[in-house]
């Protein structure tokens, strides 16, 4: 139960009654956060006691100069837990690095707690916390993205108790981790690009909660499906010489007990485990005891999911693999951003509803971007099936980071490690992003591997860009292009991984931040086109560079954010730009894909072939050159010797990926079918490396024949158009891109050559 406070204190005199101030877009739950108690669940689902109080709500107020002391005066109210930039805090104010916040508050402590040690919870404050008790300090912490606690019993009073917090914010000029944060006007404004307004004090809960002495701090849960059991420790204080025995159970029966030293590992069985996934989020009961004796002084519940992951050689290609077997990652880049609450989700349904709708549209993965969310959003997570990539929050851009800097950094990436390593849906750290705030990747890598070696390690997202330096190590090589998907090639001690791709953008009319102000990667025409190009995105995936080795591919991006138009819903929540079920249906066939795997498509090198048209209606044409230029045209056996000879190829290795191939002129050897400006033609092999990726076409399946993808623009396709040859793009916005027909129009039948 939560146990309800009394005390909070009434408004300063002379002020007006609080109210929240005008969002720039409000959100379906903008209007259900109460003005007390605002995110009224249990913050901290892996570690659940019956009793504790939320002392979430209004608290007095004031923003001093950075280095003052505690103010005479406090004038005014802010809702906690939402960041003073916000319109839900009913402050909305920019805050610089000259600023520093102060909140204070009255509670008085429930009787029934009497006789047991009382401790003040933060999720997370941003950046520099203290925090007093009625007069004394009892704490302070550095850190943005971790929860802190401290044990304030020695200072409390009988009756009314009054707590004090100051925190300090720079944000980006300050050293710390601070993610996309800048410091912005909070009034939407034009600019701001991939950064964002920044989100300073207190944005997660706070709460109150009685706990023994000795006492569980953190239950460490780790499953193991080689021998059956969830390893769990028990981490404890005060707790020396005690015993833990921890209970795992289902549907309220018991599936296994073990008992060992507090602090220790110990081997729950877990007989016949029912393991997680995305496709059956199935999670356990944990219950763990802190025993003194055969006493039980502390009890605590929680939850774990039976699931492993690594990387293991697939139809020789290295691959993540989840419980042992290969399924293609597909989601997007999800920053936690909202317009009304910044950092801070109106309410638990609304952080749960970024994540219903990845399933909605069929993913089943999020890359969380540059921000490390509640523990409540991971619960929804793991509740609902959804693979986590977990970045930690960079530094600044453009930046060597000083020692100091580094150090703490490193401090708090291990502090949010333990804080989220017990959640089955987490499966891979990402420690570093295009180069920003960089240093040390190799080592870093190895580092968070040995520290958390259940999950996968990406050294570095975007190795390919922006200035970033690969450490070479890790599970992973993952880069960044856009539109994409491009080419992200396995090595033989990394799987490959899209780490982001996409950006499309359409602005929804009545729904952008700053009305004109909003950019994207590659704008669209309509919502029909957005949903062409996008579906034949995936489809692009599916069809080449799944069968090329590309294992993962996070999309860019599931909301707008800001100035942000590349979003499949907008930023405010309230329409979904895509067809879910044909993005649903997308993602299906892709995972599907990597579950039963095609065969690869293979042409005959060193042969003579024509290539007939299958489009319907037009058969009897076939892929020849007129003048250097590609065309389709009727050939038969009454067909010239010119005309013969103009449409047979040569299949040859490709020029420019041995994997793939190209097609020599049959009467100008030493020429090929390449692409340039998008028109197809035949050329001389000047040798330049462009020149061979314009002339190398992998092969994709069709029906009734083979498809040709562009080495260096994949996802691309030879086609036929109006008796034209084309690079055309599913979902592009050019006249040879018209979706009428395309798959006919790109899948050829490879047939006995006209002149052998």
């Amino acid at each position: 139960m939560s146990t309800a406070l009394t005390g909070i204190g009434s408004a300063p005199a002379g002020a007006a009654a609080w109210a929240p101030k005008p969002t720039p877009m409000t959100t379906p739950w903008t209007d259900q956060v109460p003005v007390d108690k605002p995110l009224p669940e249990y913050p901290r689902p892996q570690l659940t006691r019956p009793d504790w109080s939320n002392l979430n709500g209004l608290w007095d107020f004031a923003v001093t100069g950075r280095d003052a002391g505690q103010p005479a005066s406090f004038p005014d109210q802010i809702r906690v837990p939402f960041v003073a930039e916000s319109a839900l805090s009913g402050i909305q104010r920019k805050i610089t690095e000259n600023d520093k916040l102060w909140y204070k508050r009255t509670f008085t402590v429930p009787a029934d707690w009497n006789g047991r040690r009382v401790e003040l919870n933060f999720g997370a404050s941003d950046w520099q916390t203290t925090v007093w008790v009625n007069g004394a300090q009892v704490g302070a912490h550095k850190g943005g993205y971790d929860s802190f606690a401290y044990d304030i019993t020695p200072r409390l009073v009988g009756g009314t108790n009054t707590v004090v917090v100051s925190v300090y914010d720079p944000t980006q000029t300050g050293g710390q981790a601070v993610g996309k944060q800048r410091i912005n006007d909070v009034q939407p404004h034009s600019g701001g690009g991939i950064f964002y307004t920044a989100a300073s004090g207190i944005w997660q809960t706070v709460w109150l909660e009685p706990v023994a002495a000795a006492h569980i701090t953190r239950l460490d849960m780790t499953p193991n499906l080689g021998d059956s059991t969830l390893r769990v420790k028990a981490q404890a204080a005060s707790a020396s010489g005690r015993s833990a025995r921890v209970t795992v159970s289902s549907g309220g029966n018991v599936v296994g007990t073990a008992t060992g030293a507090a602090g220790s590992e110990i081997s729950v069985p877990v007989p016949n485990a029912r393991l997680w996934s995305p496709d059956d989020p199935f999670l356990y009961d944990v219950k763990a005891e802190l025993l003194d004796g055969s006493a039980v002084t502390d009890t605590v519940g929680g939850y774990a999911g039976m699931r492993s992951i690594a990387v293991a050689k697939v139809d020789n290609v290295l691959r993540p693999v989840l419980n042992g077997k290969f399924v293609f990652q597909t989601g997007t880049l999800d920053q936690g951003y909202w317009p009304d609450g910044i950092y801070t989700a109106p309410t638990d349904a609304a952080l749960k509803s970024d994540l219903q709708a990845h399933k909605d549209l069929g993913f089943n993965m999020v890359r969380k971007h540059i921000k490390v969310e509640p523990q409540r959003w991971f619960y929804w997570a793991d509740k609902l099936g959804l693979l986590v990539w977990q970045d930690m929050p960079a530094m600044d851009t453009g930046k060597s980071p000083a020692t100091a800097a580094r150090t703490q950094w490193e401090a708090e990436f291990h502090a949010v490690i333990d804080q989220h390593r017990s959640s089955p849906s987490l499966v891979m750290w990402v420690d570093q992003n295009e180069g920003w705030g960089q240093y040390d990747q190799a080592r870093i890598a190895n580092e968070v591997k040995a520290y958390d070696p259940s999950r996968l390690v990406n050294n570095m997202s975007g190795v390919n860009c922006c200035g970033s330096v690969d450490g070479g190590n890790g599970d992973v090589v993952d880069n960044h292009i856009y539109v994409g998907p491009g080419n992200t090639a396995p090595t033989s001690t990394r799987a490959a991984v899209l780490g982001e791709f996409g950006g499309l953008g359409y602005k929804v009319p009545g729904h952008e931040w700053f009305p004109g102000g909003g950019f994207s990667y590659e704008d669209q025409a309509s919502v029909s086109a957005l949903n062409n190009r996008f579906v034949g995105l995936l489809d692009s995936i599916r069809l080449g560079q799944l069968p090329a080795g590309l294992s993962a591919s996070v999309y860019t991006e599931i909301t707008d954010v800001e100035n942000e138009a590349n979003g499949l819903l907008t930023y405010d929540r309230q329409v979904m730009k895509v067809d879910a079920a044909r993005v649903r249906a997308a993602n299906q066939a892709l995972i599907n894909a990597s579950k039963n795997p095609a065969p690869p498509v293979t042409l005959p090198t060193g042969q003579y072939k024509s290539l007939r048209v299958t489009t319907p209606g037009y058969t009897d044409k076939y892929l020849r050159h007129q003048d250097a230029l590609a065309f389709t045209a009727v050939v038969d056996g009454a067909s010239g010797a010119l005309l013969k000879n103009d449409a047979t190829w040569k299949i040859v290795t490709g020029l420019a990926n041995s994997t793939c191939y190209s097609l020599e002129s049959r009467n100008y050897p030493g020429e090929y079918l390449r692409h340039q400006n998008f028109r197809v033609r035949r050329d001389a092999n000047d040798g330049s490396a462009l020149f061979r990726a314009d002339a190398t076409w992998c092969t994709v399946a069709g029906t009734g024949g083979v498809r040709l993808s562009s080495a260096n623009l994949p996802g691309s396709y030879l086609r036929h158009i109006d008796s034209e040859v084309w690079l055309a793009t599913p979902g592009g916005g050019h006249a040879w891109d018209n979706p009428a027909t395309f798959t006919e129009d790109t899948t050829w039948a490879v047939e006995a050559p006209w002149a052998p």
